[in-house]
């Protein structure tokens, strides 16, 4: 047994087994991370294509068409990248022959297959059926358009699921804030989804697109600010997260995740919202930073996430709290053996 201080400086007597890990880290690596990237950005495209689609008119098509494209381009390399962490093929197959409420990972597969299928149909029919020239949409166009609102509602669950999956484990930087790791990562599948969009924009020389998908970025990106915040607050009150905030893990992720990947990108679009003549090259900068911030910040959780469970004291400090989003556990009177039973006093 040893003693450990917490986080108020006090010392936690709990077994630790001389220090030794309480739990076996995560065999998630880079190939997850990169997948979780992927998805986020594949999921969050569809979405905003469908409110292109819905909302915009003839000037959004190529909104439209990339985003769809890009939809079943993520859809794609998520299975790969699935099949290569899990070593055998047949036990990505098996997660799909049953389906089980209460495992994250079980929702996430099928999430992934009913998207997949769904950004197929959308971005097929949409390239075999564009917009004729008087306006009008072919019948195969029509049929995407009717696939897209599914697709975007399973686009929802492909931007924040993963972090549903990451905070059902016992991991305690993952445990600890739910809530707000689901706000984080799906702001930030957003962030990436519009500066992705809004660089095919500038390919295709449409400088109010590109205006209009900045805007969204920096929303998205101001919303993944204050979800950081929240969820590093949590982090400290459940007296975890010291392997996001130092060493090479957390020096990376503050200058990587929130300075490059947030803060450049937010000053970039401001500078262009306040003039008036926006700049294309600080667009550009602006898209690139979110998209390589995306990834770091990812990156850092998992690596950082699974430096957590090598370290009992996190995981005793988090276990003796409830956890976020819980109500308060009802007391047990153990001489009277009845739950919710007080002691007369």
């Amino acid at each position: 047994m040893r003693a450990i201080p917490d986080a108020a400086g006090t010392e936690w007597n709990g077994e630790t087994y001389y220090g030794q890990a309480s739990l076996k880290p995560s065999p998630f690596d880079w190939k997850i991370a990169t997948y979780v990237y992927l998805a986020g950005i594949a999921g969050s495209s569809q979405i905003v294509a469908t409110l292109a689609d819905r909302l915009g008119d003839g000037r959004d098509e190529t909104i439209v068409r990339n985003g769809r494209y890009l939809a079943l381009a993520g859809a794609l390399a998520g299975p790969p990248l699935l099949v290569a962490d899990l070593k055998t093929p047949e036990r990505f197959y098996n997660m799909l022959r049953i389906y089980r409420t209460s495992s994250p990972m079980s929702f996430g597969s099928f999430v992934l297959a009913g998207f997949g299928l769904a950004s197929g149909l959308t971005a097929l029919g949409h390239m075999a059926g564009e917009r004729r020239r008087d306006g009008s949409r072919s019948g195969l166009r029509r049929a995407a358009d009717m696939v897209q609102v599914p697709a975007a509602f399973l686009g929802a669950g492909m931007s924040t699921y993963t972090a549903a999956l990451l905070s059902a484990t016992s991991t305690p930087l993952w445990a600890a804030a739910p809530r707000a790791m689901a706000v984080q990562f799906g702001t930030s599948a957003m962030a990436t989804a519009a500066a992705a969009l809004s660089l095919g924009e500038q390919v295709a020389g449409d400088p109010e697109n590109c205006r209009r998908l900045d805007g969204l970025a920096a929303i998205a990106a101001a919303g993944e600010l204050v979800a950081s915040a929240l969820a590093e607050r949590r982090h400290h009150e459940a007296g975890v997260g010291e392997t996001l905030r130092e060493g090479p893990i957390g020096s990376g992720y503050k200058a990587g995740a929130l300075a490059l990947g947030l803060g450049l990108p937010l000053a970039c679009h401001a500078v262009n919202a306040l003039s008036k003549r926006p700049s294309r090259g600080l667009s550009v900068l602006g898209s690139l930073a979110i998209l390589a911030g995306g990834m770091v910040m990812r990156q850092a959780i998992f690596q950082a996430g699974n430096r957590s469970a090598e370290r009992p004291d996190e995981y005793f400090r988090l276990t003796r709290r409830e956890p976020e989003g819980t109500a308060p556990r009802r007391r047990v009177d153990r001489d009277l053996g009845t739950r919710g039973v007080r002691r007369p006093s």
